[in-house]
């Protein structure tokens, strides 16, 4: 996004903190033209990270534990980064879509200084949300890239930055009808507010406040939407409102302790097999399955639906939660957990950079920055999950590293951590190269 004057409205850091909490009103956050909007979502990296280390801390006072673990964290995080990378090459489709439509097709343009079309949009967007939200978890084909973000069997404000890199190229639809009448610059501000405003309610630190709980989505609301409990399935979808499942029927209190996640856990850590293995389940079942209209509904109805069954399958079905339930914690030493810490921390900053110098960088060093964040993030799933061939996979990711380095893709403003990358890769491959030989020398004595 850039202005007419050469670049986004530059934000306080105080706005930036208001827009987490949709807090920041009409006067602050109308803009004129799109390139005028600033890029919110980016900016509050360092609010996300603050707050989880916040999350943390309260949490170790409350209950003398952690609110996460470490393999969950990196595997949110990691997909975090991987729904954003598309964004890093195209203009967000919700954008190209809704621009094409208004450009071609509005019927008449309400002011974009109106605090009412502030508010109208408001409204309109969190109104489309649910229903994208609903229909995502009612159809089975939708549910397949939505449920990267319920495949954590934690819930922080890790989870809340967990996204699917596919879902946002089925939930434009649902804001189109707005673009026949509401600016651009109006609703790419709310677009934003609304999936910022989702960040805070991840929490279990937060138990309930007050009468909000009536109007807004609150932690305790959201927790029950993330649940696998049978009463907490396909419930509460608002995203800044709880309104909308109050009237449509899908709203339910927090009772019963909540165990989180899916239904039928992946139990993997590894970002493009999150994304990709309901994909390839559908697919199964599609062709496992008789008749055409059966077919069709394989991917058109709900997700426990089956022939015979109606639309959203059968409530006994669902699997009962005993509140006993053991999430997938593969045992990896701690000397692991501390590398892979340091070495996501690492390709944070990469990322974080790629953000920053984008609009001066080739397309090819742009993709080949992604293609080495996508293997990073690869290997770092490999490495929570202890694999045989985790070792393997990180000498090839530590020599692509230290190879693409030597030709200057990866070189950042500070020459002297550019110089520490060099030393810390170089170690890698050989500490990597050491534990490899171990295993195979391991293996081969047990065959002897």
């Amino acid at each position: 996004m850039g202005s007419a004057a050469g670049g986004p409205r530059a934000t306080t850091p105080g706005q930036q903190l208001r827009a987490l909490f949709y807090v920041l009103p009409p006067g602050e956050s109308s803009f004129r033209t799109l390139e005028e909007v600033p890029d919110y979502v980016e900016k509050s990296i360092p609010f996300f990270i603050a707050f989880i280390v916040l999350e943390f801390a309260v949490s170790w006072v409350q209950k003398h534990k952690l609110s996460g673990r470490i393999n969950d964290g990196i595997s949110s995080l990691s997909l975090g980064i991987l729904s954003r990378l598309p964004d890093v090459l195209f203009r967000s489709v919700d954008l190209i879509s809704y621009i094409y439509v208004w450009n071609n097709y509005r019927l008449f343009e309400l002011p974009w200084d109106s605090p009412w079309t502030w508010y109208l949009t408001f409204l309109g967007v969190d109104f489309a949300y649910y229903w994208f939200h609903r229909i995502s978890h009612e159809v089975n084909i939708l549910w397949a890239a939505h449920q990267v973000h319920h495949s954590s069997e934690d819930y922080n404000l890790f989870t809340a930055l967990r996204q699917s890199v596919l879902q946002k190229y089925t939930s434009w639809m649902f804001n189109l009808p707005m673009a026949l009448f509401i600016p651009p610059s109006v609703f790419a501000v709310h677009l934003q507010f609304n999936l910022l405003y989702q960040f805070w309610i991840h929490t279990e630190v937060i138990t309930n406040i007050g009468p909000l709980e009536w109007i807004l989505n609150t932690p305790s609301h959201h927790r029950v939407h993330h649940g696998r409990n049978p009463y907490c399935i396909d419930k509460n979808y608002g995203g800044t409102l709880i309104i909308w499942d109050r009237i449509f029927g899908t709203f339910e209190a927090e009772d019963a302790k909540v165990v989180y996640g899916l239904t039928h856990p992946v139990n993997s850590f590894e970002p493009i097999l999150l994304q990709l293995r309901p994909l390839a389940h559908i697919w199964n079942t599609f062709w496992a399955t008789p008749g055409f209209c059966n077919k069709l509904s394989v991917l058109f109805k709900g997700p426990g639906w089956g022939p015979g069954k109606p639309r959203l399958g059968l409530p006994e079905e669902i699997p009962v939660v005993t509140g006993k339930e053991v999430p997938f914690n593969p045992r990896v030493p701690a000397y692991l957990n501390c590398y892979a810490v340091v070495h996501f921390a690492v390709i944070m900053e990469l990322y974080i950079d790629l953000l920053a110098t984008v609009t001066v960088l080739s397309q090819g060093t742009i993709l080949l920055r992604i293609c080495f964040i996508i293997l990073s993030l690869t290997s770092f799933g490999f490495l929570m999950e202890n694999r045989p061939k985790a070792g393997i996979l990180e000498i090839i990711r530590c020599s692509v590293f230290l190879g693409v380095y030597k030709l200057g893709y990866l070189r950042n403003q500070l020459t002297l951590l550019d110089c520490a990358y060099e030393v810390l890769f170089s170690f890698c491959i050989a500490f990597w190269g050491i534990q490899v030989m171990k295993r195979i020398t391991s293996s081969k004595d047990k065959h002897v």
